[in-house]
């Protein structure tokens, strides 16, 4: 059995003292039942027959039946209805819970972690990494400045920077149309479209194979054009053999 609320236990005491009072001064019963209408008349007479039955088994059959009656009559009257408990009394259960949410929302852990420290810290490293090896780059290769160039003679051969050098590699095998506008913009085109065709949103390299392959054959394409027009390519910018004709390129 559940604990019966205090606010009803006073109310219970209020109603068998009045009733108490009201039947000691020779009043009628019926006038204190309807003195207080707050408290259902069959409550009232079940707590009367409890009463007379404690005090002796005199007038408990009275008291008995006229809770059976009382309680009988108070669905017709609209009153609380009858449950199926023994005799016919009313079976109520009451209890007080907390006050809280119904749903109970459980986070579900995820495999993300905050910009701040943990990515930041692991940039700010790497580029420390990367000042440094520049620096000590610097100081063992000598990159000095070039003479200023005569517009009379054209040096043999003549390249384009490295980050241009694919571009010229494929001048030479294709029309200017096809090696300049085609070709790079089938290339940036398909980078573009590359996120679209593959929606996976998984960061791991085996789960991305689309996107990992597409950017794989885009960067070895264009470095190994970069490699053949800086070590492969001499005077007149024919194709030579860096180990056998020397290396036509300055660092």
């Amino acid at each position: 059995m559940t604990e019966i609320p205090e606010h009803l236990l006073k109310r219970a005491q209020a109603a068998r003292e009045k009733a108490a009072a009201d039947s000691g001064g020779g009043a009628d019963a019926a006038g204190g039942e309807a003195a207080d209408p707050r408290i259902p008349a069959h409550l009232l007479e079940r707590s009367r027959a409890a009463k007379a039955k404690s005090e002796g088994d005199g007038g408990a059959v009275a008291v008995a039946d006229k809770v059976a009656s009382v309680v009988a009559a108070a669905p017709a009257a609209g009153g609380v209805p009858v449950g199926a408990g023994p005799g016919g009394h009313t079976q109520r259960l009451l209890t007080v819970v907390k006050s809280g949410s119904i749903q109970d929302v459980k986070a579900t852990p995820v495999d993300k972690v905050h910009t701040w420290p943990h990515l930041l810290a692991v940039e700010f490293v790497a580029a420390l990494a990367c000042t440094a090896f520049l620096f000590f780059f610097s100081v063992f290769v000598n990159a000095p400045l070039l003479q200023l160039a005569n517009p009379n003679q054209t040096p043999n051969p003549s390249k384009a920077p490295w980050y241009f050098l694919g571009l010229q590699e494929l001048l030479t095998m294709f029309h200017p149309m096809v090696a300049g506008v085609t070709i790079p913009g089938i290339a940036l085109f398909a980078l573009i479209l590359a996120p679209y065709i593959d929606k996976n949103p998984s960061n791991k390299p085996e789960d991305r194979k689309f996107a990992t392959s597409l950017m794989t054959v885009h960067l070895m394409f264009w470095a190994v054009l970069v490699m053949i027009g800086s070590f492969f390519r001499g005077p007149g910018f024919n194709f030579v053999f860096p180990w056998r004709d020397g290396l036509f390129f300055e660092l």
